[in-house]
């Protein structure tokens, strides 16, 4: 796990988002794990932005699985909220399978998946802070060592 980043705002989220949009490739996941209004979010909105996306990105809560694709955004990403989702069982009929190989997986709440579920994930986890703020840990596969923009 790497050490706590200190995020201020939901500026500063958005701006990481945005410096992971420099590294992220089609086959990557990425998940977000926090509590309800630790960030995530506004992470995946920064991400999609510096891919190109012109508007803000809506949060997936309700349709679960919100997808954007080239010229919209640079790369097939699939924006992923599993809040809603009761039993793993349940990610087989939202396809995210089939999409894997070819977008990136941002995925928030993935411990409705189960344990383990993308072991090969750049997992970050987001915890408020009494000032406001958040702390980020982040556990970095290796597939992003080369990769993890905060080294």
């Amino acid at each position: 796990m790497a050490p706590a980043l200190f995020l201020a705002d939901e500026t500063a989220s958005h701006a990481l988002g945005s410096r992971l949009a420099a590294c992220v490739q089609p086959g990557d996941v990425i998940t977000l794990s926090g509590p309800l209004g630790a960030g995530k979010t506004s992470i995946a909105r920064g991400l999609l932005a510096a891919l190109g996306l012109q508007s803000e990105a809506p949060s997936p809560s309700f349709a679960i699985v919100q997808p954007y694709d080239p010229p919209e955004v640079r790369l097939p990403v699939r924006h992923v909220d599993l809040y809603r989702v009761e039993e793993p069982r349940e990610l087989v009929e939202l396809g995210l399978d089939e999409d894997a190989g070819d977008a990136l997986l941002l995925v928030e709440w993935p411990e409705r998946a189960g344990a383990g579920y993308w072991p090969q994930a750049l997992a970050l986890i987001l915890e408020p802070l009494p000032n406001g703020g958040r702390a980020l840990t982040a556990a970095v596969p290796a597939a992003w060592k080369a990769r993890w923009p905060l080294t």
